[in-house]
């Protein structure tokens, strides 16, 4: 028992010797498993006589306790180096400059309208999108159009075949809505369409928005306050418009509404009117119980003036440096 008393020196060299984890649960293992070396001298102890059993258990005690209490203490050690060592190997070097991410932005155009869809909500629309492959019907006949008129002409307007066309106007979904829902109903069509033209103030696809009120009692008054509320919206302020008596196939009265741009001069941005009695024959709806309003806007033209762009030809370019200027509208 002699070997007890250097237990102590022996265990103390061989904690303070460990240098990882592993070798420290080796060593708890070795001398506080149970087939341990603590647990052996316990099982010896019992030959030994009282007194023996009593100076040996307190000295073996006192040892086993200083030993658990030593791994402990060399564990948290252990573990801290290896924090250290992990976060010196994940260091992050803060004057390095940061990782640019190059964001997009959404085409003005697109937000533009979002933001007519949005004023119109509002009152009550409902959007809906339609067909760019449109039939001779819908697109001319059932709005009142003539057959001669030259908007059906080759230098105006794309043909498919005979009878089929890239539309010319959003105005085509007012025909379908009107034969399939029944009033009162309040819609906007927002979606390209395609003409024969290309200039700085014209190009062959541009977007349109239709807006339709089909109601009982409807008039022009409600019209008018709905364009002028809209104007002001659309551009953030009270700019000057005036109504202009105008023709269209489809209405009746018509008016085109000018803005006064920033140059002082009259700019035509879209045209409204009631809806001709013919058009709502020909979508079985009774002009003797219901009217009906429409209008029809260029969202490139409104969208020009908002932002002050000159060339509409700029929208469709994708030139990098001309969209990054709408990333923060």
């Amino acid at each position: 028992m002699l070997m007890l008393e250097k237990l102590w020196n022996v265990i103390k060299n061989e904690i303070n010797s460990s240098h990882s984890i592993e070798i420290l649960d080796g060593i708890k293992i070795k001398y506080l498993g149970k087939n341990g070396i603590f647990n052996n001298y316990i099982k010896k102890i019992k030959n030994f006589s009282f007194e023996e059993k009593k100076k040996y258990s307190i000295i073996l005690n006192t040892i086993k306790k200083k030993t658990i209490s030593k791994i402990h203490i060399k564990k948290n050690e252990l573990n801290k180096l290896i924090f250290e060592k992990r976060i010196q190997k994940e260091k992050i070097d803060i004057s390095l400059p940061g990782r640019y991410i190059k964001n997009g932005s959404i085409h003005p155009i697109n937000y533009s309208i979002s933001c007519i869809q949005h004023f119109f909500y509002k009152l009550g629309f409902e959007s809906i999108n339609g067909f760019e492959i449109e039939d001779e019907y819908h697109n001319f006949d059932a709005l009142n159009i003539p057959k001669n008129h030259p908007a059906r002409d080759n230098h105006d307007t794309f043909w498919l075949d005979k009878n089929r066309l890239l539309r010319t106007q959003t105005s085509t979904m007012q025909i379908r809505m009107m034969k399939s829902e029944k009033p009162p109903m309040r819609f906007i069509f927002p979606g390209k369409v395609y003409r024969n033209d290309y200039d700085s103030t014209h190009t062959p696809m541009f977007h349109q928005v239709e807006g339709l009120i089909v109601e009982k009692n409807i008039n022009f008054s409600n019209l008018k306050w709905i364009i002028y509320n809209f104007i002001y919206n659309f551009f953030n302020k009270k700019i000057p418009l005036r109504f202009r008596p105008s023709y269209f196939p489809f209405t009746t009265p018509s008016a085109e509404v000018d803005v006064m741009t920033d140059s002082k001069k009259w700019l035509e941005i879209l045209g409204c009117g009631m809806v001709h009695p013919s058009v709502l024959k020909n979508v079985n709806i009774n002009p003797e119980i219901y009217s009906a309003c429409a209008f029809g806007l260029g969202v490139e033209r409104m969208t020009m003036l908002r932002y002050g762009i000159s060339d509409i030809r700029s929208f469709f370019e994708n030139d990098f440096r001309f969209i990054k200027q709408f990333k923060y509208i």
